[in-house]
């Protein structure tokens, strides 16, 4: 659509503009009405107000809509790395032993309490016969 749109601004059109701007994605134009409505105290050193017409819609659309979806495709290519990148800090070794350390700790005492409740129930078994 942004394609579409910068083609529309190459031609001989009296209204390209306005055709333009219609062919754009809806959040498009509502970045395009976000940075005419920019105060100009907001700007950076050297940027230029936006403008409603055929150069500014142009310049906003290369400077900063096609930049940002060669950024966006760039990410998507790139998303399996990410993801792995990402599990792979996840699964850190160090913390893995910590956590199995622990885990042989917990069962041990586990086993020991089992075992405690198992001889206790023996013990009761065994004086409840001897009181009778």
């Amino acid at each position: 659509m942004t394609w579409r749109a910068m083609k529309l601004l190459s031609s001989k059109r009296n209204d390209a503009y306005e055709a333009a701007l219609a062919a754009l994605r809806e959040d498009t134009q509502a970045w395009w009405a976000d940075m005419l409505a920019r105060d100009p105290d907001e700007m950076e050193e050297g940027e230029q107000p936006a403008t409603a017409d055929v150069e500014g819609l142009r310049r906003f659309l290369e400077g900063e809509v096609l930049p940002w979806f060669d950024n966006r495709k760039k990410e998507l290519a790139n998303r399996p790395l990410i993801r792995e990148q990402a599990f792979d800090q996840a699964l850190d070794p160090d913390k893995l032993e910590r956590l199995g350390r622990y885990e042989v700790h917990l069962d041990r005492k586990f086993e020991r309490t089992l075992s405690m409740l198992i001889r206790l129930r023996e013990l009761r078994g065994t004086s409840a016969a001897n009181s009778e």
